[in-house]
């Protein structure tokens, strides 16, 4: 394992040792709740934040800050399954609850101030026994249980409710194509080891993608294991505008 991805997973470990400080901040329910106080709370702006960044670094927020990351790569250790199915089935979750959102907002007729620690104690979003339950809730049957059962990174692939805001705000770099980073390849180079689809965290043929030079792929996490993990330096990662291919 090299400097950068040591520094990586150091990142995403680290974040993971902060989630239940930061839990509130990422809650798909808190926002709910606030949104039905007229409340800008601290998922809202974290969500928002999470689009944004998309514009310019794809889905990297997920390979390299991602608390449940953290967690899900650490199973890698016992359960090293790949997960190549599925992948609409957040988009099942996401378009229901964004909506209800939306609604409410509506209905409640708009936001009336800012709270970024709303509902939190001093700013650490466990108080509480309840805080705990729904934490401990969370991160078993989202996340531990899935990736033993389904394999790597099953809750990225299938239940996560912040991917779709990163995949949305991707589209839309790709529709307008500004300078963003992104992965670049040199198909002469490849000796087909297979090494990059191997140890690629989101199950991607990556060697195929390097084959059609379509390097750009919704599920993508930009981690850089793939780069990393080459001893032809055939992947790289560059930021530039040109035209991505789509996967």
């Amino acid at each position: 394992m090299n400097t950068r991805q040591k520094l990586r997973k150091g990142i995403i470990l680290f974040s993971f040792f902060l989630f239940p400080a930061i839990f509130y901040y990422l809650s798909p329910v808190v926002i709910i709740q606030s949104t039905m106080n007229g409340i800008i709370n601290g998922s809202f702006i974290m969500f928002l934040l999470m689009f944004i960044s998309a514009l310019v670094l794809g889905r990297a927020y997920c390979g390299w800050v991602c608390p449940g990351a953290g967690c899900q790569e650490a199973i890698f250790l016992a359960r090293d399954k790949k997960v190549t199915k599925g992948n609409y089935i957040k988009w099942i979750i996401w378009v229901p609850w964004i909506s209800a959102i939306a609604l409410l907002a509506i209905r409640r007729g708009g936001y009336e101030k800012i709270d970024f620690l709303y509902l939190t104690k001093y700013g650490f979003s466990i108080g509480d026994v309840s805080a705990l339950i729904a934490y401990l809730c969370v991160l078993l049957f989202l996340i531990v249980l899935p990736a033993f059962i389904f394999g790597r990174r099953s809750f990225c692939h299938h239940l996560c409710w912040m991917a779709p805001f990163m995949i949305l705000g991707r589209k839309i770099r790709n529709r307008f194509k500004w300078a963003s980073l992104q992965l670049k390849s040199d198909y002469e180079k490849c000796n087909h080891c297979h090494t990059c689809t191997q140890n690629c965290p989101m199950s991607l043929p990556v060697e195929e993608m390097v084959k059609t030079n379509k390097m750009e792929n919704s599920e993508c996490i930009l981690c850089g294991t793939c780069i990393d993990g080459c001893e032809f330096n055939v992947i790289k990662f560059s930021f530039y505008n040109g035209a991505s291919q789509r996967h």
